[in-house]
């Protein structure tokens, strides 16, 4: 009988916490865990990524679909800081993850080892940004108390990002009876969320507030929304008849073919939707931070109280009070607090009806484009992927001018109709797209469709590789100008004519999609992206669709020469 090693105990108790897929670059300070991860090959697959951020993005991604955390195993130092990104992409998008550190030898620590790194010290929680708890398991049998505990934090309250540290030594450690009570130790049983409801003095409070209100409005995203949660709030809305907005790239919260939903609160918000929020007299936040992106830079809701009363229903105690000071504070969980909302009695009749109605139709005037130059319509190639893409395609995008194409006119059903549909990182990292719709592609066997730019899909672009290893197959649409877009926005509207480190010089997109084992093609008008699409959706494999973007097609709303103008003017 061969001896079970720590190593093996770990990935049995993955398997035990309903873990399928766990991405990664292996490295030899965990192999002891490779060899688990042979042995439960068929209850778990060890996902093999070409770089570390990539494969801590796929497993924010998979958090974010599933709802349970998403698992990533780096080795040590530069494989641990290379996977920070995602890390931080967590804990900004509140998205439950695991991050598994193959550490040092124990005898070999604080000497700084070759790649050893203060993971405490890096990852927090004192940095305030990174990781909800950080720990290190120095005794192999205590392995399961370790993990249990990490799947609980990543999902308790506000979910986000656990770190665990695995030094090498501990991995290899054989498993033995414990020597007083004689019991070998066991992964434990599959851990849930705990929910925290909202109390019912609140509740009737809340209703109170509406029942005096002529124009309120809530704003719902915020991670752990469920689809029964996301049905509830929808309930709940129409009950009220409520307007919903949904926050900064949390678009599939509420169906956006709603007629009661008044658009998206982030970067590049309809200036309709804006002045429809500080006209509102009754906010509800259900589940966002009402973060730097949605709060417009802090300006739509002034800090730290706003004029609008503001009821603010957040899974975090900590979170409540911390930036604004609600009138309403509510600690509750998403799927506790909308079913809580669903069944607040509402009245036969609410004064805001016509109000409701008017939030609905700023969004679809929203839906109409400006003209702009250039032989690519950006709007109408957005309107083909509306018209072929299936209802529970998930959609992908990294950071960039480019993302707020498919923000502007792509229309979410969303969480309500079954199936998350939206991965968009809202701490605002490049490079996610990609890997995060080969996640998509992996894990749930749905289409991925990732929209990226030129820089942004440079940042991991490599993993298309794992793609085709894979079978995972996704459908990219690269718009390529030649430039990061947004910082060269920003530049000519500060240092009009002054362009420095915002060129680019591209490679052959299609060559080296078609390199990857993808299928690539590059479109320059408009009309020959339609058959583009349809043959990369009819073909088995992955495509990507280049798109030659004219570079002063800056914004869904105006060009660079137009804003290049308009700061010259301000400098004469």
């Amino acid at each position: 009988m061969t001896t079970k090693i720590a190593g093996h105990l770990l990935v049995e108790c993955l398997v035990a916490q309903g873990v399928t897929h766990a991405f990664g670059v292996p490295g030899e300070s965990y192999l002891a865990v490779l060899d688990g991860f042979h042995q439960q090959r068929d209850n778990i697959k060890f996902i093999i990524n070409r770089q570390e951020g990539g494969a801590a993005f796929m497993a924010e991604a998979h958090g974010k679909l599933t709802g349970r955390p998403g698992v990533c195993f780096v080795t040590r130092g530069p494989g641990a800081t290379n996977a920070s990104i995602g890390v931080h992409t967590a804990f900004q998008d509140s998205t439950p993850m695991v991050l598994f550190v193959g550490d040092v030898a124990s005898d070999t620590r604080d000497r700084e080892a070759f790649q050893e790194v203060d993971y405490l010290s890096f990852f927090g929680p004192s940095t305030k940004g990174f990781a909800k708890r950080v720990e290190r398991i120095d005794d192999a049998h205590r392995i399961p108390e370790y993990v249990a505990r990490a799947f609980a934090t990543a999902m308790n309250g506000r979910p986000g990002p656990v770190v665990l540290v695995l030094p090498e030594d501990m991995l290899t450690q054989a498993i033995q009876p414990h020597p007083v009570t004689g019991l070998v130790p066991e992964a434990l049983a599959k851990v849930t969320a705990v929910e925290a409801w909202s109390d019912p003095g609140s509740l009737r409070t809340l209703r109170e507030m509406l029942l005096k209100s002529e124009r309120p409005l809530v704003i719902a995203g915020g991670g752990g929304w469920t689809v029964q949660a996301a049905q509830a709030l929808q309930r709940f809305a129409e009950n009220w008849k409520l307007p919903v907005g949904n926050a900064f790239r949390f678009q599939d919260t509420f169906d956006n073919h709603h007629p009661l939903y008044a658009g998206d609160v982030g970067i590049g918000i309809n200036p309709k939707l804006v002045a429809r929020v500080k006209q509102s007299d009754l906010i509800i936040a259900i589940g966002p931070r009402l973060g730097e992106m949605t709060s417009g830079g802090y300006t739509l809701f002034e800090v730290p109280k706003t004029k609008q009363k503001l009821v603010h229903i957040h899974a975090s105690s900590e979170e409540l009070n911390r930036v604004y000071q609600a009138d309403l504070a509510i600690n509750a969980t998403m799927n506790a607090a909308a079913r809580s909302l669903e069944v607040l009695s509402a009245p036969v009749s609410v004064a805001w009806e016509g109000w409701s109605q008017a939030c609905h139709a700023d969004y679809l005037s929203n839906l109409e484009p400006q003209t702009l130059p250039g032989d690519i319509d950006m709007p109408a190639v957005v309107a083909t992927l509306q018209k072929h893409l299936p209802q529970d395609v998930v959609l992908t995008n990294g950071a960039g001018n480019f993302a707020s194409w498919v923000h502007r006119f792509f229309k979410h059903h969303g969480l309500v109709k079954g199936f998350k549909t939206q991965l968009a990182p809202t701490n605002g990292a490049m490079g996610y797209g990609v890997p995060a719709g080969i996640a998509a592609a992996i894990t749930t066997g749905r289409l991925a469709l990732t929209m990226a730019g030129d820089g942004d899909f440079l940042m991991n672009g490599q993993e298309l590789a794992t793609a085709t290893q894979y079978g995972a197959k996704t459908i990219i649409i690269l718009l390529n100008n030649s430039m990061f877009g947004t910082i060269r926005m920003h530049q000519e509207r500060e240092y009009p004519l002054n362009v420095t480190g915002t060129q680019l010089k591209n490679p052959d997109f299609v060559g080296l999609a078609i390199a990857y084992g993808y299928a690539g093609e590059r479109i320059t008008h408009t009309a020959e992206f339609e058959p583009a699409l349809l043959a990369a959706l009819a073909r088995e494999q992955g495509t990507l669709i280049e798109v030659m973007l004219d570079p002063d097609v800056i914004s869904t709303r105006g060009t660079l020469s137009a804003i290049t103008q308009a700061a010259l003017s301000k400098k004469a």
